[in-house]
């Protein structure tokens, strides 16, 4: 019987009737079963960004430091002095999280790392960014959750541990939205020379193509079109769509390929991830304005019976698509075999612009690279209307107590201590961490290129969704400040834009919200945008995620001296804050936990305002004036300055601080709680304290003297005529036991 193309087989591989209209346009005829599976992964949302495309092309992505762009290649490359660049992005695993989270997570980790080396950057150092649901309690959907972030940690700590790559830093939010379907971004820097960024294009007309890594199987099938549909019961059993990583082999694969670079031989090179041997080939032939050749019967293969279709669109970690100098064959293969790793010449480079795959003496694809690649179709979805939350009526809000509040607001498990997890972590593998997980950003010291980088993650999700223009900002606003905490100037950005489904107005306007609020920011911090990822189709059966357009900011420090922590460092110390006491309560941690709420306008970001905050502080710390500096956000000023009263180390004694922030036209929980944006608390020894003061007179910036740093562990709060005190061991105990007592319940 002879194969024909239905309507039910052309919706099961994702694809609308116009597109199947376009494919019939471009080809002149009836697809193959095997070219609609290569059309199907390449034009879906995870590979073409059809339904955002138009939208992040909004972003700033140039600058005299940016050596390599947005989209032209894996990741962006930016230079940071003397020769040295580094190289970073940041991706999504969130659907095959939600099956299998273990692996969904760890290959999270093994491609982007793929992603840096394939760059010809050497990976440096992980972040990652999580979101899950409610985890407190005894519900099935709290204990689905637990389970979900302990499958996820271990996935990151097991693929980044074996690989030996530090994960140093990120960021973790819990929210009823993720309910069903958790978020996973894990982001990767690398560093290099100039002279090393390798490019991702078949060029030179007869140059072999290496298939090298692990063999190909099936597991993965098809997991880009899976990652751009919402999670159902029915997408939840593809159980295939789930990678299985294996760190030891990309260890292997790593160090083949930064010796492969070395040596001259390789004319472009390319990751197989997501879409596998399809996309590698396809956007490798469209880079380079060439097309390739290859014969699936040559490729290393776990299963015999593995049919083309399958060995196309399977996601098999650990790959790599290689081409090589025409001559240059035998090195090749030399290194390979001391890498102890599979591989095969499957093909060549063509002059024709075609991806043509034959299994054997049978033409199973051939198809214009172009098309593939870059022709995908474009769509500006329809946008809803934004309608503004009512500004919160505080009138209507009981002022609960100040006592218990904070202590609740420590134990929530968005602001809570995360050493849970990080603790999972190898974070001083190759001993290269200076600030570890647990302050504003984290600090890594690149030994080759002796230089000093802070880098974190952000994103407070509820902003967005009340706002997502002024929620993005506020992502943008927060990772610069804390750089800025940490005593570095910030010099790019990648993101990952997590939304629903762009098909529904409201989310496909979240989107393009999202999107300009971090061009804006961007564009106000100078600093480019160096790639990311787009994840739609967050969606579960129970309701779509709030938007979460994660930025993740990196920054250089000077020098050593001016790495800064947020932890107070000596009794006597003079505590500041810079900016504000503020007043804004809209979308507060503080109405979740007292009213369970997420209500009202939330903070409004000035980034003209933002950078002058940030510039005088730098300014400070470069002059030596500086202890620890730590900036406001959930939770607001009280958590802040609880958590600066908790030392990185364990041994040492916890501090206090005595505060007084005097007569205020201000209800006591508003004071305390609010999360008025540009804000940082910082402390300066006692004897700099007149010169800092007299800095920031003249700086005409809004400032506070609110105290002193004690010895005595206890915070004590003044604040129109009433006093609030806590022990600082009893506020620590909230904050560091909230996670592992909540995992316990496991």
């Amino acid at each position: 019987m002879p194969f024909s193309i239905t309507p039910a087989l052309i919706d099961e591989h994702g694809l609308t009737p116009e597109e199947y209209q376009k494919i019939l346009s471009l080809l002149g005829r009836e697809p193959s079963l095997e070219e609609l599976g290569v059309f199907s992964v390449m034009w879906s949302e995870h590979c073409s960004y059809k339904n955002s495309r138009l939208e992040l092309r909004k972003f700033p992505t140039t600058g005299e430091k940016v050596l390599v762009k947005a989209g032209e290649e894996n990741a962006g490359v930016i230079d940071v002095g003397d020769g040295w660049a580094v190289c970073f992005k940041i991706e999504s695993h969130n659907h095959p999280s939600a099956i299998e989270p273990f692996q969904g997570a760890a290959t999270g980790v093994g491609g982007i790392i793929r992603d840096i080396f394939t760059m010809g950057a050497r990976p440096a150092f992980l972040l990652d960014s999580l979101r899950f649901g409610t985890v407190e309690g005894d519900s099935l959907q709290a204990k689905t959750n637990r389970r979900l972030l302990a499958g996820v940690t271990s996935g990151i700590s097991h693929y980044g541990n074996c690989i030996g790559v530090p994960t140093i830093g990120g960021e973790i939010y819990f929210d009823p939205s993720y309910n069903g379907n958790p978020l996973v971004n894990v982001f990767c820097l690398g560093t290099l020379r100039h002279e090393q960024i390798a490019r991702g294009a078949a060029k030179g007309v007869g140059n072999p193509v290496f298939y090298v890594g692990a063999e190909t199987g099936r597991d993965g099938l098809a997991g880009a079109a899976f990652a751009s549909r919402e999670l159902t019961e029915e997408s939840k059993a593809d159980r295939p769509a789930v990678q299985v990583g294996d760190p030891f082999r990309e260890k292997l694969l790593l160090e083949a390929c930064l010796e492969l670079l070395a040596s001259g031989c390789v004319a472009g090179i390319q990751d197989m991830g997501a879409a596998g041997l399809t996309c590698s080939t396809c956007e490798t032939a469209s880079r380079g304005g060439t097309g390739v050749e290859i014969d699936l019967e040559l490729v290393p293969k776990r299963a015999a019976d593995l049919t083309p279709y399958e060995i196309l669109l399977s996601e098999s970690q650990e790959r790599m698509l290689v081409i090589v100098h025409e001559g240059q064959e035998a090195p090749v293969k030399k290194i390979f075999e001391k890498w102890e790793l599979p591989y095969a010449l499957i093909g060549r480079v063509t002059d024709d612009g075609m991806m043509r795959v034959r299994s054997g003496e049978k033409t199973v694809v051939e198809i214009p690279a172009r098309a593939l690649a870059d022709d995908a179709p474009l769509y500006a979805r329809e946008a809803a209307s934004w309608k503004a939350p009512a500004p919160l009526d505080l009138t209507t809000v009981p002022v609960a107590d100040i006592q218990s509040t904070l202590l609740l607001l420590l134990a929530h498990p968005t602001i809570a201590s995360k050493q849970w997890v990080w603790r999972q972590y190898d974070y001083m593998v190759q001993t290269s961490t200076v600030v570890p997980p647990g302050s504003d950003a984290a600090v890594f010291y690149l030994r080759e290129a002796n230089k000093f980088l802070a880098a974190t993650s952000d994103c407070n999700a509820i902003y967005c969704a009340l706002d997502p223009k002024e929620g993005a900002k506020a992502a943008v606003a927060e990772a610069a400040r804390n750089l800025t905490c940490s005593g570095a100037v910030p010099i790019g950005v990648t993101d990952n834009l997590n939304f629903g489904n762009p098909h529904k107005p409201e989310s496909f306007y979240q989107l393009r919200a999202a999107v300009e609020g971090i061009s804006e920011g961007c564009r106000a911090f100078d600093v480019p945008v160096t790639g990311g990822n787009v994840s739609l189709y967050n969606e579960s059966q129970q309701a779509s995620i709030d938007p979460t357009p994660t930025v993740a900011m990196v920054g250089l420090i000077e020098k050593r001296e001016d790495i800064t922590t947020q932890y107070f460092k000596e009794p006597g110390d003079v505590i500041f804050l810079l900016g504000h006491l503020g007043d804004e309560m809209g979308g507060s941690h503080y109405l979740l936990v007292s009213e369970a709420k997420k209500e009202g306008l939330p903070p409004r970001v000035d980034f003209d305002h933002e950078k002058k905050i940030n510039a005088q502080l730098l300014s400070l710390i470069r002059m030596g004036l500086v202890r620890s500096a730590h900036d406001c956000s959930e939770g607001g000023l009280a958590v802040t300055l609880a958590e600066s009263c908790f030392n990185k180390s364990e041994e040492a004694p916890l501090l206090g601080a005595t505060i007084s922030l005097g007569k205020r036209a201000l209800r006591a929980d508003i004071a305390l709680f609010n999360e008025t944006s540009a804000r940082i608390t910082f402390s300066t020894p006692a004897a700099k304290a007149e010169e800092v003061e007299k800095i920031l007179n003249s700086s005409n910036l809004p400032f506070s003297r609110l105290g002193l740093v004690t010895k005595n562990p206890e915070l004590v709060i003044e604040l129109n005529e009433a006093t609030y005190s806590w022990n600082t061991q009893t506020l620590h105990h909230s904050w560091a036991t909230a996670l592992p007592h909540i995992m316990k319940e496991s």
